[in-house]
Parts: structure tokens; C-alpha cells; sequence
């Protein structure tokens, strides 16, 4: 009998890939790790080079659509390895359980440049709890003239939840546009008191 016809325990499997996962790193094989984890707003995917988080993505993004574009932006060597983002996870963990109010985590901002890196820079300084519209933040990063381009740093951060977006509303207080949908812009607004 061929031995590859038999099966391979699921156990084994995970040991296996963590096996390959930390070898890999440890031989400085692995430039982008990544790991999916469960929240209130779906599915989310984390990413991280040695820097740090790179990419946070919702589930309605497309995973592999978002892991082939990482592969292509930062490098292809891409490996699901969830150790490296185990404080990634556990901050956000504490996030969506109401006991975080900022992250604490290396950020990795291959993925913006100019204006937009500078909006998604200056995102954090809004406080937990708090809002601000679009004009406000392209006043406040010293370009009140870019409101549509604050839209699109928002639109295009990388790092949504993490670095908070869903902060920035429109002049009426409406929502706006949000990557992960305008249900888990409500979610995290809700969550943290600002809706």
C-alpha cells in the first residue's frame, strides 16, 4: 500500500506546520506570518513581518486575496505562523472584551506612504470613545483642503481596529464608507461608547 494514502492525524498536522512555522523563522525564513482570529466584527486576518503588524483584514476582503497581495507588496515568503502574532491577538482579545483602550504593538507601515501614512499615523491620537470628521483630521494633519484624501487614507489603512479609522465620520455624523462594512463600523463605535 502507498503511504501517502493514509491519513494524517489533525494533530500531527498542527504539530507539523508549528514545527515548519518556527523553523522557518528561526532560520530568518519568514518574512510575513499570519494567523486568523475570531472577533465581534468576524473573522479577522493578522499579519506581521519582524517589524510588526503589518495587515489586519476582514474576513469580506478576501483572505487569500489579501495574502497574495502581501506576498506581491512585501515579500512571498508567507507562512501561517500564529506564534508571532500571539500578542497581536491577545491585545485585540482584550480590545473587543472592553479592558484594552489602545494597542500597544510594533506597527509595520510598509503598506501606506505619504499623505495616507500620515493620516494613519495621526488616527491613533483619536481617543478611545471618541470621533472626528474627516475635515477635522485633514485640519489637524495640516492639510484642511485633503478631506477626500483623508477618506481614502481611512478607506486604504491597512491596519483597521488597530489603527482606528472607524473614528472618522462624516461632517453630519454619519458613518461614511468602512472596509470591513458599515455593521462593524457601528460594532467597534458601539463598543467602545462612541455611537
Amino acid at each position: 500500500m502507498n503511504p501517502t494514502t493514509f491519513p494524517i492525524e489533525p494533530g500531527a498536522m498542527a504539530d507539523l506546520r508549528a514545527r515548519l512555522a518556527a523553523r522557518a523563522d528561526e532560520l530568518t525564513l519568514l518574512d510575513v506570518a499570519y494567523r486568523t482570529i475570531d472577533s465581534p466584527v468576524g473573522p479577522l486576518l493578522l499579519a506581521a513581518t519582524e517589524t510588526g503588524l503589518v495587515r489586519v483584514a476582514f474576513e469580506r476582503e478576501g483572505f487569500d486575496t489579501v495574502l497574495e497581495s502581501l506576498a506581491t507588496r512585501v515579500s512571498p515568503r508567507v507562512l501561517q505562523a500564529p506564534r508571532r502574532l500571539d500578542t497581536a491577538a491577545a491585545e485585540l482579545d482584550e480590545y473587543f472584551a472592553g479592558t484594552r483602550r489602545a494597542f500597544d504593538l510594533p506597527l509595520d507601515l510598509a503598506l501606506s506612504s505619504g499623505f495616507r501614512q500620515v493620516v494613519q499615523r495621526y488616527l491613533p491620537h483619536i481617543g478611545y470613545g471618541h470621533t472626528q470628521t474627516y475635515t477635522e483630521v485633514a485640519e489637524t494633519v495640516g492639510n484642511p483642503r485633503a478631506v477626500r484624501a483623508v477618506g481614502t487614507a481611512c478607506a486604504t489603512n491597512p491596519l483597521p481596529v488597530v489603527v482606528p479609522c472607524h473614528r472618522v465620520l462624516r461632517s453630519d455624523g454619519s458613518m461614511g464608507g468602512y472596509l470591513g462594512g458599515l455593521d462593524a463600523k457601528r460594532t467597534l463605535l458601539e463598543l467602545e461608547g462612541a455611537a
